[in-house]
């Protein structure tokens, strides 16, 4: 039996004391957690001046956003059931007052007393002229107040609800490498994010997904000043498509896809679906978009969060917009109906603040009355029935007290 009862050698049991203690952490206060911790003690002498202080520096920051809030005017149209009114002409336009839940005016303060008159919208079908372009066919004319001059710079933005720009497919589907001029393989974009928009049979879509399909494309035309003071000739007030984008998109995208390690001939890509209006027979060596140029086009693809949201379409850094009777024509190519959204657009400036925004400031003021009245509460509560600390307060787990 001493073959199987064989005690283990000292040295062995060395070896596996050695080959183990690695594993153990150093004998330091950090590895064996002895590091010294602030356990603060909350009585009523600390707890209630912080929520004074708190409350006192809030409640400023607030005032000041709302101020810099109150700045700024804003005025938005909405003209979704513009399609729906009876048809007019040119020679003849049938006007419909625009109703009073399809439009704001928030002016900066000093004007929001101004009353403007309301605004007014008309349908205009040239479907049966064959001499309009494609995209003038169905407009809508509105017509609308600026009850007082606005300074520039000057913002002027597109708006849409309910829809998902944030879905989870919509926001993957698009190919980088294929934006940036790269040769992407039809088969290739037909298995990644773009599907099912990546390529029809052997000829890839370019620019592919659902992002640039759905590529928002009402035209809207330079507002035209009716009743101008020094001309009996209405005078525009035009808005640049410059400046309306993110420096860093410009980089995102090339000028062709047809260049050295890309596409070698414009028979290797075809438009989107839903811009086969745009270029009804297909792209060509001259008609190639530019997404570079395009900062509509890199607004468009720069997804928003939300499914109500603008997005930036002019500006103009240097005119007054003098007040007066505007009108601005929109090509509607855009169906916002199938799906139970709307489309407006919004006219705005701006102040060191940004656009027309007060919740921010609103919830300042929120929050430091909430702490000062918590703070009153608790002061009157420690003057009716204080509360003394007691040695319980300062005790310390594990702390050894002297016999």
């Amino acid at each position: 039996m001493g073959l199987f009862n064989r005690k283990k050698n000292d040295s062995d049991s060395d070896k596996s004391k050695e080959k183990g203690s690695w594993r153990r952490p150093a004998n330091t206060a950090f590895k064996q957690q002895r590091l010294k911790a602030w356990q603060p003690i909350l009585t009523p002498k600390t707890v209630l001046p912080t929520l004074f202080l708190i409350g006192f520096i809030f409640a400023p920051i607030g005032g000041l956003l709302i101020w810099g809030s109150s700045l700024v005017s804003e005025m938005s149209f909405d003209y979704t059931d513009c399609e729906k009114l009876q048809p007019s002409t040119n020679a003849s336009l049938s006007w419909s007052p625009l109703p009073s839940n399809k439009y704001s005016y928030r002016l900066r303060a000093g004007l929001d007393k101004l009353v403007p008159n309301p605004p007014r919208y008309a349908f205009l079908d040239n479907t049966a002229n064959s001499s309009v372009d494609i995209f003038n066919e169905r407009q809508c004319i509105v017509e609308f107040d600026i009850p007082a001059d606005l300074k520039a710079p000057i913002y002027f933005y597109y708006g849409l609800t309910n829809f998902y720009q944030n879905h989870r497919r919509y926001v993957k589907s698009q190919n980088s490498d294929q934006l940036r001029g790269k040769y992407v393989k039809p088969e290739t974009l037909n298995n990644s994010d773009c599907d099912p928009l990546g390529a029809t049979g052997e000829v890839a879509y370019y620019p592919c997904g659902l992002i640039a399909n759905s590529l928002f494309n009402d035209t809207f035309y330079t507002p035209m000043l009716q009743n101008a003071q020094d001309s009996s000739q209405p005078q525009p007030y035009v808005f640049s498509s410059q400046g309306i984008a993110w420096p860093g998109e410009k980089k995102k995208y090339v000028d062709t896809p047809i260049r050295s390690g890309g596409y070698s001939n414009v028979s290797q890509i075809t438009p989107p679906p839903n811009w086969a209006r745009r270029f009804p027979n297909g792209y060509t060596v001259d008609n190639i978009p530019k997404l570079n140029e395009d900062e509509h086009f890199q607004n468009w693809m720069r997804t928003a969060g939300l499914p109500s949201f603008t997005k930036l379409y002019g500006r103009n850094d240097q005119d007054t917009m003098h007040a007066g009777t505007y009108q601005i024509v929109i090509g509607l190519n855009f169906p916002v109906l199938p799906y139970k959204g709307t489309k407006s657009f919004v006219i705005s400036t701006v102040s060191w603040i940004g656009g027309k925004n007060p919740f921010l400031g609103w919830a300042y003021v929120a929050s430091a009355a909430l702490f000062i009245l918590l703070a009153i509460l608790g002061t009157a509560r420690h003057f009716i029935k204080p509360r003394y600390p007691s040695i319980y307060d300062f005790y310390i787990p594990g702390m050894v007290s002297n016999p």
